[in-house]
Order: structure tokens, then C-alpha cells, then sequence
């Protein structure tokens, strides 16, 4: 009597091949998202550095004008005038360090994707394992129980990962104001 052909061999492949080229992809979503939190905190930092110095060059001219002012040789027109600029200047200053809260907002997003990708690699690391149980001359009941147990695995990681990343996104840093994403 012929030997029955089973699927074990190309079931453990296909396993073993979805774990193994879906951690290597997360691996590298993992760096990128890594150098782009990297890159977002350099920025902000230089930003937050040019507003400083913007800062103190606005302080010093409003300064001067303040002297200009005190002085009694500018007109009340130009007065007034100067004095709509410099709360329009405040109000862009103000507006525009408010706007650096993303940085906090997205580094949050982005741990929680990482997050999410090492949970991923854990559900396709299941895979591996399991699909490496699945032993060549096993008959196909043997492999559907096998199967069976892995979509029950994956479902259980799957939805402990949904629990822990279930998070509403806030501003943790400024006092200028809460923002909540989600």
C-alpha cells in the first residue's frame, strides 16, 4: 500500500517562513521607528533652542523700545502700533512652543507602535514554535489539532496585546494646555 501523503512538511515550512520573514520585517520597523524618536527629539531640541534664542532677541529689542517709548520722541500712533506688534509677536511665540507638544504626543505614539511590533514578533515567534512541532509524517488530524492550538494562541496574544495598547495618547509635558489623541 502506498504511503499517504500528509502536509506536515509544507505546513511546518509555511509556519516557519511566516515567523521567520515577519520578524525580520518588525525588526526593522523596530529600528526605524527607534532613529525616527531619535531624529523627532534632536529637532525639537534644536527648536526649542532657536526659540530661547529668539526669545532673548525679542526681549532685547522690546528693550529698546521700551526706551525709545520712555522717551517721549515716539508718536502715540507709533506707540500703539508697537504695542499690537509685541502682542502679536507673544501670541506666535506662544502658539508656536505650544505646537512643540507634538513631539511628546508622537513619542508616545511611536513607543506604542514599537510596542506593538514586539508583540506582533511574539505572536509570530508562536508560529515558529508551533509550526516546528509539527512533525513530518503526521497524519492531517494530527496537523489540524496542531493548527487549532495556534489560532487559539494567536487569538489569546492577540487580545492581551489589544489590552495593553488599548491607551488613549496625552500630553505629558508644557503646561500650556491638555491635549488627549484617541
Amino acid at each position: 500500500m502506498p504511503k499517504k501523503k500528509t502536509l506536515g512538511p509544507q505546513v511546518k515550512r509555511l509556519l516557519t517562513g511566516v515567523s521567520d520573514h515577519g520578524n525580520e520585517h518588525l525588526l526593522e520597523v523596530e529600528t526605524d521607528l527607534v532613529q525616527t524618536t531619535i531624529l523627532l527629539a534632536e529637532a525639537i531640541e534644536k527648536l526649542g533652542t532657536s526659540f530661547l534664542a529668539l526669545h532673548a532677541a525679542i526681549s532685547a529689542q522690546q528693550q529698546e523700545i521700551d526706551l525709545l517709548i520712555s522717551s517721549g520722541t515716539a508718536s502715540d500712533v507709533t506707540v500703539e502700533k508697537l504695542k499690537v506688534i509685541q502682542g502679536d509677536i507673544t501670541q506666535h511665540i506662544n502658539s508656536a512652543v505650544t505646537s512643540l507638544q507634538f513631539q511628546d504626543l508622537t513619542s508616545q505614539l511611536i513607543s506604542r507602535t514599537v510596542q506593538r511590533s514586539a508583540g506582533l514578533r511574539e505572536v509570530l515567534n508562536t508560529l515558529g514554535v508551533v509550526g516546528g512541532d509539527i512533525p513530518h509524517d503526521g497524519g492531517n488530524d494530527e496537523i489540524a489539532v496542531l493548527l487549532k492550538e495556534i489560532t487559539i494562541r494567536l487569538e489569546a496574544q492577540s487580545q492581551e496585546l489589544k489590552g495593553l495598547l488599548r491607551k488613549a495618547v496625552s500630553q505629558k509635558h508644557l503646561d500650556s494646555g491638555d491635549i488627549e489623541l484617541f
